[in-house]
């Protein structure tokens, strides 16, 4: 059956110092937590839908592994593509989604960008309608991330050619726009992102390397890619190494060994003519050819970090379906 409820189990959790105001203490590393059991290589390729669990959703004769144990989530944002144009040009991003799993009718928002990354932060487009800096756009109220804060667990936005923590303006490579924390502005929730909305640093070096590399990720963690290594200014073929250089590190880092992390790899929008569908790939232990054929959102990522930190999900994404769920996790 669908692994729900995630929140209730703390081990693994690992505290970093952030503004007294958010946090509360974490639950001390995990020893002894469970890893999560991994299946056959032979296991057969298995279409779910969302609540609906592999084992559920094979025949009773052939024995798949349900994954288990996922208390953290690393998502990577892309950019501006839909799935013929993933699918034709990111060979390695097709091996995971092959490999683990995928979705077939997962939706976009809307264009342009910004809207859909304020939806999952928040639930909600928040009325914006273009990619204007947060000081145009100041959103009140409280983020998956600043949720997930307070409820003791962690979260960090890793931020490709960053120059500060939380920078509010666009400058070089890096665009604000695509980094949705930064547009929140309450008072408890702008201390949090001077600390946890962090530089990414590169392969060899930086935040998210080391964290990586430590099994110190946290429960919610968001990687944005620069302007070219995101798709956005540069090809998909940029993109697809730039991610799979990065994925090849996290499957080999403690957390993941573990079997408490999952990867996902999604885009923001696809392309303004036709279906704003895009690929939303998710590497998790125990996920073997998995396709979620329901209908999903970016406010399904929303519920699903919702209820993995244990909070109520921020504006309408409390009646999405989870896009966790929709692949038993």
């Amino acid at each position: 059956m669908p692994i729900s409820g995630l929140a209730l189990w703390r081990g693994g959790l690992l505290a970093v110092p952030v503004m007294a105001a958010l946090l509360v203490a974490c639950s001390p590393p995990m020893d002894g937590g469970p890893a999560a059991p991994t299946a056959s290589s032979t296991a057969p390729s298995t279409t779910l839908t969302p609540g609906v669990s592999m084992a559920a959703s094979t025949a009773p004769t052939v024995a798949v592994t349900t994954p288990t144990g996922v208390t953290k989530v690393l998502t990577i944002v892309l950019e501006n593509h839909g799935v013929p144009a993933v699918t034709a040009a990111m060979p390695e991003l097709m091996k995971l989604a092959t490999t683990y799993g995928r979705t077939s009718h997962y939706s976009a928002t809307t264009h342009p960008s910004l809207p859909n990354y304020l939806d999952m932060a928040g639930g909600s487009t928040f009325g914006v309608t273009d990619d204007e800096a947060p000081a145009v756009h100041p959103v009140a109220g409280p983020s998956v991330f600043d949720l997930a804060l307070t409820t003791g667990h962690i979260a960090r936005t890793y931020a490709e050619a960053m120059a500060t923590t939380c920078a509010l303006e666009t400058s070089g490579r890096y665009a604000v726009k695509h980094n949705p924390w930064a547009y929140f502005s309450d008072a408890a929730s702008r201390s949090a992102c001077q600390v946890a909305d962090v530089p990414l640093g590169d392969l060899t070096s930086g935040a998210l390397h080391d964290d990586i590399a430590a099994g110190t990720l946290p429960n919610i963690a968001y990687v944005v890619p620069d302007l070219c290594n995101d798709a956005h200014d540069c090809p998909l073929a940029t993109a697809d190494s730039w991610v799979s250089g990065w994925v090849s590190q996290v499957l080999e880092g403690p957390d993941w060994q573990a079997g408490r992390l999952a990867v996902v790899v999604t885009f923001d929008e696809a392309e303004k003519t036709g279906e704003n569908i895009v690929l939303t790939v998710v590497v998790a232990p125990g996920l073997h050819g998995a396709v979620a054929d329901g209908a999903l959102t970016h406010q399904s990522w929303t519920r699903w970090m919702s209820d993995l930190v244990g909070a109520t999900a921020p504006g309408n994404a409390g009646s999405a379906p989870s896009l966790g769920a929709a692949f038993g996790l």
